[in-house]
């Protein structure tokens, strides 16, 4: 039998050693159990239904689909956002429990796609309304593209920092702190 080596194969004399951070064994956690918020708008929810059929098979990934925002932590906008949706878009991203992430999946929800110019009613894009962490391009974007865009949140997840120093902000609370650090620590 061949010898396996690697980069810390028979490096340390005991079983079962592994040298990590907190923050590594957080984010891992967090990137491999993403659960979305299943919310299509037009045909890009074909592709993103698709994306969670057998074929494709976002579970290997550790991405769930669920049916409410309260239980989810990312929401992947497929497809044309209207003004009218507009505000229903926020308030469910406001439901969604810290942290959470958001995937625009498709030319209309990434700036409004061919309805742009004429299209009175079509917003301009997403990220007016929420914050947006990664951008899926296409029309629609077939699943491998946007199975490519949940492995760039992951890795964008994987790099967060978790535990911070004291004073700066939590996640996208704008102002707020940790441990009480505009009023002395008390």
């Amino acid at each position: 039998m061949s010898e396996i080596t690697g980069l810390i194969h028979n490096r340390f004399d005991s079983d079962n050693v592994v040298f990590t951070t907190t923050d590594q064994v957080i984010n891992w956690g967090r990137k491999n159990s993403l659960w979305f918020m299943t919310f299509g708008l037009a045909c890009c929810a074909i592709e993103m239904m698709a994306t969670g059929a057998s074929r494709y098979d976002t579970d290997r990934f550790g991405v769930m689909p669920r049916g409410t925002p309260r239980q989810s932590d990312l929401m992947i906008v497929a497809g044309t956002v209207t003004l009218k949706m507009a505000t229903r878009i926020k308030r469910l991203y406001e439901q969604m429990a810290e942290p959470k992430y958001v995937i625009s999946m498709g030319s209309c929800a990434n700036n409004g796609g061919p309805y742009w110019r004429c299209g009175y009613h079509v917003l301009k894009g997403v990220d007016e309304v929420i914050p947006v962490d990664v951008y899926v391009p296409g029309c629609p974007p077939r699943p491998e593209a946007l199975l490519q865009g949940i492995m760039k949140l992951q890795e964008k997840i994987q790099r967060d920092k978790v535990l911070r120093r004291k004073g700066e902000t939590v996640g996208s609370l704008a102002g707020a702190t940790l441990d009480g650090a505009k009023d002395g620590g008390r």
